[in-house]
């Protein structure tokens, strides 16, 4: 009788592994086909590490200095072949009233990958020099990879890769090109920046013929920085990062809190994020605090997002780190490019 019981237990425990592995599938795939779909850099909280540039042009030499950012996402913590990005971020003024910058990504997904750069360039115009209200556009070209490695394709199910299948007999890529364009209103506090990403459409000549051809996204990202006193060194900025897909017409927002304490050109700063689509407020995609401090020419900055469906039984959440440094302060004299 004890016997058969650990038998019962034995097979009870490879049902829920199974079971476990599956789950883990079907949310992957689900978020492998809208991340494929865009053929562009995911967007999570990396902009909130004082990195806009990741979602705009606009950004592009607001500083005086030169902005470098690296940034590594591990996503889904526990789970197999989990998504993983990697970006590097460049911004440089250009003469008085320009600036220029770069950005390159890797991303993996399962057995997809993207490999991208974007190019981009932003003029800033100066409407009230006296009230700090500045108006600023840019625009970015860019290139990226999507890639199918199926070298990598479990194709008897045994749980290694291989392919047993002669229908596949190598790899698929696909190169597109394409276009951002954004404008930017400061004034004093306030922000506001309205951009349209991939605003041309991809040719379907690799892949399956329904796929969506419509890559353009709309991104709004507005919010003010508070401070109650001039000479208080704290600073409150509240924000919102709306984003919608023309495809499908999906959107979702972000609402975010931030708050800095300054240490003469120093400072330390903490907040939280909360992502969710717009048909569903009260059922979050994830919740995101944060924290980061910029020392001297250095900043870092640390990002956990916490999981809020079924997959939380499985991950550990999302992880983020923001490496950075701002080299030859002082290279601007106009207004128009202080940040």
């Amino acid at each position: 009788m004890i016997e058969n019981l650990l038998v019962t237990l034995l097979c009870i425990d490879k049902l829920l592994k199974l079971m476990k592995k599956y789950i883990a599938i079907v949310l992957m795939t689900a978020g492998l086909y809208t991340q494929a779909q865009e053929m562009t850099l995911p967007t999570f909280t990396q902009y909130l590490a004082d990195n806009e540039f990741v979602i705009s042009p606009v950004y592009a030499g607001i500083g005086d200095y030169v902005k470098i950012r690296g940034n590594a996402l591990t996503q889904w913590v526990g789970i197999k072949d989990a998504p993983d990005t990697q970006t590097l971020v460049g911004d440089v003024r250009l003469g008085q009233k320009s600036g220029v910058g770069g950005l390159i990504y890797n991303d993996k997904n399962g057995n997809t990958r993207q490999m991208g750069a974007r190019v981009s360039f932003a003029h800033h115009l100066t409407l009230n020099n006296q009230e700090d209200r500045f108006l600023s556009f840019g625009i970015s070209y860019n290139i990226n990879q999507f890639r199918l490695e199926a070298k990598d394709f479990d194709t008897d199910g045994d749980g290694t890769p291989g392919v047993n299948d002669p229908g596949i007999t190598d790899n698929r890529s696909t190169t597109n090109h394409n276009f951002d364009v954004g404008v930017l209103l400061r004034s004093g506090g306030f922000f506001a920046s309205l951009n349209a990403s991939n605003i041309l459409n991809k040719q379907l000549d690799l892949f399956a013929i329904n796929e969506p051809n419509t890559l353009r996204n709309y991104y709004l990202y507005t919010g003010y920085r508070y401070k109650k006193k001039i000479t208080s060194r704290f600073e409150w900025e509240p924000s919102v990062f709306y984003q919608l897909f023309e495809s499908d017409g999906r959107s979702s927002t972000d609402v975010n809190m931030k708050m800095r304490f300054w240490d003469f050109e120093d400072y330390y700063w903490a907040g939280i994020s909360y992502r969710f689509l717009n048909d569903q407020f009260f059922t979050p995609l994830n919740i995101g605090p944060m924290m980061g401090m910029k020392k001297g020419a250095f900043y870092f900055a640390y990002s956990y997002q916490l999981i809020t469906n079924e997959i939380q039984a499985y991950s550990t959440g999302t992880h983020m780190i923001t490496l950075g440094v701002d080299i030859f302060q002082g290279i601007s004299n106009c207004r128009c490019m202080m940040r």
